[in-house]
């Protein structure tokens, strides 16, 4: 797909803003740049959805890693870099994470943490525009939306890993009377990492920092074929074997559990939110990386 540095003229811009899901590429066009037409392009749309797996080259820029969404607006960034929340913060824009300034056919973004960064701006289509480090020759592709067209649902199912990871502990808050007695009836703890999970038995109530992580392993997310609402969970505990889990989300802070082996319902609530917001923990810890979550052909089990 060829690329425009974005020179953009009125008209182009007109296209860009009647015809916002349009798949139009643009080649061989030249119109002449100014910073003028460049903030004009970047405001063209309430935000942009940052596809984190057209991400080009072995370098990055921290906030345009951690951001499911950047917004430019009359000097302003605002980004979501949160699935809980998202949709709802910031109008649906997210929080405000720096300023920013235009030049020819570049966006110079003055990061509240991450500091200054000079970012060439192109056109891949009428919808979709591409930031570019020149010093690490890193790419980020962006898709322009309205906020009240975009898919925010889209974004959470597409993302849920990272809304598991964003609670320091998922606490069990109810198990249905029916369903045969399991091993998992017992923990009342659970922590997701990017890399593994642990289960704790420890008595709900207890404090985060008190807690023993008696149970560790693997874990995957999984789409399931046919079923776009839907995602399993396998827990793959060392040296114990593995639970299979319908995973449904009640809302921001729930999860529900089915365990079909058993016939058991459980749901957890989060402990311990990680805001992703400018410094600290999260805003170090916490970055995307391209993936996929495998496809496992079941059927529904919950009713």
């Amino acid at each position: 797909m060829k690329t425009i540095k974005l020179l953009f003229g009125y008209f182009l811009m007109a296209n860009l803003l009647v015809s916002c899901y349009a798949d139009v590429i643009i080649e061989d066009q030249f119109i002449e740049e100014s910073a003028f037409n460049t903030d004009q392009v970047l405001q063209a749309f309430d935000l942009w959805y940052v596809d984190i797996n057209e991400t080009r080259g072995n370098g990055e820029v921290p906030f345009l890693q951690r951001a499911f969404t950047i917004s430019f607006d009359r000097g302003a960034v605002y980004a979501n870099n949160n699935i809980v929340g998202l949709g709802k913060t910031g109008n649906g824009l997210g929080i405000d994470i720096g300023y920013y300034n235009t030049l020819r056919g570049v966006v110079e973004i003055d990061h509240d943490v991450d500091g200054l960064w000079l970012l060439e701006v192109y056109a891949l289509n009428n919808n979709t525009i591409e930031l570019l480090d020149i010093r690490s020759n890193t790419s980020y592709v962006l898709r322009g939306y309205e906020s009240n067209r975009f898919d925010y649902d889209m974004v959470f199912y597409d993302n849920i890993n990272y809304f598991m990871q964003e609670y320091d502990a998922w606490e069990k808050s109810y198990t249905s009377e029916e369903g045969a007695l399991n091993d998992f009836d017992e923990e009342n703890f659970l922590q997701f990492l990017p890399d593994f999970f642990r289960s704790s038995i420890d008595t709900p109530g207890t404090s985060l920092g008190a807690l023993s992580w008696d149970f560790e392993g693997n874990y995957q997310v999984f789409d399931v074929a046919g079923d776009t609402s839907l995602k399993t969970l396998t827990l793959d505990y060392d040296f114990m074997g593995s639970d299979y889990f319908e995973l449904y989300v009640i809302n921001d802070n729930t999860i529900e559990l089915y365990h079909p082996d058993s016939g058991t319902i459980y749901e957890f609530r989060g402990r311990g939110y990680q805001e992703y917001l400018k410094s600290g923990k999260g805003s170090v810890a916490k970055k995307r990386t391209k993936s996929d979550n495998p496809t496992m052909d079941v059927k529904r089990k919950r009713k």
